[in-house]
């Protein structure tokens, strides 16, 4: 996040358990990023840091990691057989039509 322009930074950050850290925190909230993550479970209740509005917008990644899933199901997209970006984009839009018919 330091090396990433302020413009392009995100303000928010979600991650899973395994991000929830005091440390990452609180270095995210200096950059401006603010973390959502759920709370793992031996955390003490003193210092619980999310509340239950936050974590609806976690609720809500499935849908990307979905949707990471089904493009790994094109093996060209997945090893990057091609060199030029814009064959590999024009690769990464059939997938997502494909995907996009299949669920129609």
């Amino acid at each position: 996040m330091a090396q990433c322009p302020p413009r392009l930074r995100p303000l928010r950050l979600i991650g899973d358990k395994a991000f929830d850290s005091d440390g990452l925190d609180k270095r995210l909230l200096s950059q401006g990023v603010k973390l959502i993550s759920p709370h793992r479970a031996g955390r003490l209740w003193a210092n619980y840091t999310q509340d239950a509005r936050e974590l609806r917008r976690y609720k809500r990644r499935w849908k990307i990691q979905r949707l990471f899933a089904w493009l790994h199901n094109s093996r060209r997209l997945v090893t990057r057989y091609e060199y030029h970006l814009c064959n590999y984009l024009g690769f990464l839009h059939l997938a997502a039509a494909l995907i996009l018919l299949r669920y129609l």
